[in-house]
């Protein structure tokens, strides 16, 4: 499973906001958040361009660790 670390998530409603963010992009399903490590791991139909998937969590007010 694809996985990448999202900076600034404190609890369940930041991974539901992370979530819901994720789950806006086609194909995407199988999101996954795990909070104390910031991991988040999805599944996709197809490719995600990870510049896709950084600016949907900055618009959700959260930041990709690269």
């Amino acid at each position: 499973m694809p996985e990448i670390r999202v900076k600034g998530m404190s609890c369940s409603h930041c991974a539901a906001a992370v979530t819901k963010a994720l789950e806006i992009l086609p194909g995407m399903t199988g999101v996954q958040v795990d909070l104390p490590s910031g991991r988040v791991t999805f599944q996709s139909a197809g490719s995600v361009a990870p510049a896709d998937l950084a600016r949907v969590i900055k618009i959700a007010g959260y930041e990709v660790v690269e």
